[in-house]
């Protein structure tokens, strides 16, 4: 039913009518402005800083450079969003500056705004590791030389979360950061392609790799045990690209240099590596420092890619590597984050100082390029011959069944223990423990400065030069199975299964490790110094067969009172050349660091102080260096521990007898030859000992020993002969054996 409208009612509004009645402006009063809350500021700062989890890798690594390292660390879990974890051994933080080390605007880099216009250190804000505590969890553990023992503390909101901790820490600084972004939901969510920001940590230390020479990188996934980038300090920066990009690169490398000392146009020297005809990729690499800096400059890349656009075929793209130096006042690091852009200044006219440094580096390319081509070589018969083994060798090969190897040298895992139920060990099974013990021991090189002395020299020639072979082959490219008993060892490669003297071998390796690092140690600090003369009386009784007798005290006490003075004779030495540290009162305070990872077993220090005593030749130099580098390889071997092995027989050792009367049989005379029950109860805590030393010793024979033994190990000759190898089983045979069943 329709409803008429009253005359006198006013239609309803159209819509233009509403339109112009919202454009009326409304009075409204002006927002009122209030100051940011100082929680809120720093993560919005934070979030500017630490763009992604690359981000804060640069930022960590440069610290480290700044803290002029030699060995720099990565690991990196889910693309760096779980945990981030940088290592180096630089010179640490002071204890005094961990209460300050992550709020913001605090540096150790410069004092004053005019220190900019010299400044050479990567990063000098002091924004980085507060921002980082911002937007994740950090933990800093460091030592400073002199210390007896490191610091770990945590932080949250560039404030310490607890007083610095005491703990044992290696020279350095390590910085974990852990759960980034965990409070930036949309940033987070972005971010959650784990396999998206990794390769940009690998490609940013990479690059760090090829400049540094000087430095040892290495970056891998948390839990891997090879490294994606893994360098050793070199002098050859071609040795570098070739380590870090291969061999491809670095043999299709021609080396640049181009330089202006012209004070009104530019001033800069630059030398690299760039990309010769041969070259060919699809994309561009180019690797820019400026005074040491990681950086980017979009002009001088298009510049260079113009040049490289009519000499390469097919579109290629070239591979270059370029360092420029400039005079410090030239160069403005005072850009904004994130800073690998940077701004060129002269004369404060920026613009015409960057196009004289691009046109005279474009000339020098153009020059370096056109000689190339004069010289250009062709490899296609090369090429094609490679082709052809190709296709011959993905042909399916037929391998006989009795000559397939079934196991992978570089699996570090022990077989063995994939058939035995063994007991979970608490502090052994920790994964994230095991693969950093693998990375630190794969990561070590010998130190390749060595005191300069003949002897030294000499022994390790000896050491090379009686090295066998046929050994050095069979131990780098093994299997670790497993223990086969107390001092054997059981190792495949290829086709033969060998026993190997676990003890015999770990004593030789020591040896060689003592020469490689002579004055190079690192220290193992004891807590409480512990005097000389007690040491030598435990190791005097042990040897004494008859300790009942009390006769010969006397005479171990002056025996042990010349050992004593002896040693502490000798002490400047021991301590310069085997950080082994004796003091004026006759304590013991320090012993050397043989083997990474590896602390050797406490209860064999009385023999080993008894041996420096009395069997070293204190007046040749040869043969003392020699005589202290035996008695420490036989200290530091990996001897079966002193209490018996509870598995097998032995463990009747740890049962206690005990005879009681059974209750239920008094007054029962036909059950009187039973009356009497023999209690066996266990020394669980003894047990407990004995159970966590075997654990241990095997333990580190597999995770420690043997990656050593395929990095470092150079088998003497002897070892052929002596019963260290043993070849046990080969395959061929077995099939032989097998058939005539």
């Amino acid at each position: 039913m329709e409803v008429e409208r009253e005359p006198s009612e006013e239609p309803p509004p159209t819509m233009m009518e509403e339109v112009e009645a919202e454009a009326i402006p409304v009075a409204k009063e002006p927002p009122r402005i209030h100051r940011l809350d100082q929680s809120v500021v720093n993560r919005i700062a934070a979030g500017e800083v630490i763009q992604r989890p690359v981000s804060a890798v640069k930022e960590l690594v440069e610290n480290s450079l700044d803290a002029h390292s030699t060995s720099i660390n990565v690991v990196v879990k889910d693309g760096g969003l779980k945990l981030i974890q940088v290592s180096d051994d630089g010179h640490g933080i002071r204890y005094e500056d961990l209460p300050i080390l992550c709020e913001r605007h605090t540096t150790s880099k410069l004092s004053e705004f005019e220190d900019l216009q010299s400044i050479k250190s990567m990063g000098f804000r002091g924004e980085a590791l507060a921002s980082m505590t911002y937007v994740g969890h950090v933990t800093v553990t460091t030592i400073t030389a002199g210390q007896l023992h490191g610091y770990r503390v945590s932080y949250r909101d560039g404030v310490m979360e607890h007083e610095p901790k005491a703990c044992a820490a290696v020279k350095g600084t390590q910085i974990m950061i852990e759960n980034l972004f965990y409070n930036m939901t949309a940033r987070r969510k972005t971010l959650q392609n784990s396999a998206d920001d990794y390769p940009k940590i690998v490609d940013l230390l990479s690059r760090f790799a090829i400049h540094h020479i000087n430095v040892n990188f290495s970056c891998r996934k948390h839990g891997a045990a090879r490294a994606d980038v893994h360098t050793v300090a070199t002098s050859s920066r071609l040795d570098a690209i070739r380590s870090v990009f291969g061999v491809s690169v670095a043999r299709n490398l021609m080396k640049i240099e181009a330089a202006d000392d012209d004070v009104s146009r530019s001033v800069f020297e630059m030398d690299g590596f760039i990309s010769n005809s041969n070259y060919i990729a699809k994309k561009t690499t180019m690797v820019l420092f400026i005074n040491d800096r990681l950086v980017e400059c979009t002009a001088l890349k298009r510049a260079i890619e113009i040049v490289y656009a009519a000499t390469l075929p097919k579109a290629s793209k070239p591979f270059i590597y370029m360092s420029i130096v400039l005079p410090s006042e030239h160069v403005d690091v005072n850009i904004h984050p994130p800073s690998e852009r940077i701004l060129y200044i002269y004369l404060q006219v920026s613009l015409l100082n960057q196009e004289a440094i691009v046109e005279k580096i474009q000339s020098a390319f153009e020059s370096k390029l056109r000689n190339s081509n004069e010289e250009r070589t062709f490899q296609e018969q090369r090429q094609r011959r490679k082709i052809e083994n190709l296709r011959i060798s993905l042909r399916p090969s037929k391998i006989p069944v009795h000559k397939i190897v079934r196991t992978d040298s570089q699996d570090p895992a022990g077989r063995l223990h994939a058939y035995l139920q063994v007991k979970p060990q608490s502090h052994l099974g920790k994964e994230s423990d095991l693969t950093v013990v693998r990375s630190s021991v794969r990561q070590r090189r010998n130190p390749k400065e060595t005191a300069d002395l003949t002897s030294i020299q000499e022994l390790v020639s000896e050491i090379e030069g009686n090295s066998h072979s046929g050994l050095q082959d069979i131990i780098k490219y093994c299997t670790y199975i497993g223990m086969a008993d107390d001092v054997f060892a059981l190792l495949q490669h290829n086709t033969h299964l060998y026993l190997v003297n676990v003890v015999n071998l770990s004593k030789e390796l020591m040896y060689q490790q003592v020469l490689c690092r002579f004055a190079h140690f690192n220290a193992i600090q004891i807590s409480n110094p512990v005097p000389l003369k007690e040491l030598i009386m435990l190791a005097l009784k042990e040897e004494d067969l008859d300790q009942q007798c009390d006769e010969n005290d006397d005479l171990k006490e002056k025996i042990a009172e010349m050992n004593m003075e002896l040693l502490k004779q000798k002490s400047e030495m021991l301590n310069e050349y085997f950080s082994l540290s004796i003091d004026l009162d006759g304590n013991l305070s320090r012993l050397p660091v043989v083997l990474d990872q590896y602390t050797p077993d406490m209860d064999r220090v009385p023999e080993f102080i008894l041996c420096l005593g009395n069997d070293i030749d204190w007046e040749n130099e040869k043969s003392c260096f020699q005589g202290i580098s035996s008695a420490l390889a036989n200290f530091y071997a990996l001897h079966p521990p002193t209490l018996p092995n509870p598995s097998g027989d032995n463990f009747q050792f740890y049962k206690k007898r005990q005879s009681s009367r059974n209750p239920q049989d008094e007054g029962n005379s036909s059950n009187s030859l039973v009356d009497v029950v023999i209690e066996e109860e266990i020394d669980h805590e003894l047990l407990a000992e004995a159970e966590n030393a075997w654990a241990q010793r095997e333990w580190s024979i597999q995770h420690v020993l043997f990656p050593a033994v395929r990095l470092f190990f150079k088998p003497p000759t002897s070892m052929a002969t002596d019963g260290t190898f043993v070849q046990v089983a080969s395959l061929e045979k077995l099939y032989k054996i097998f058939e005539r069943c």
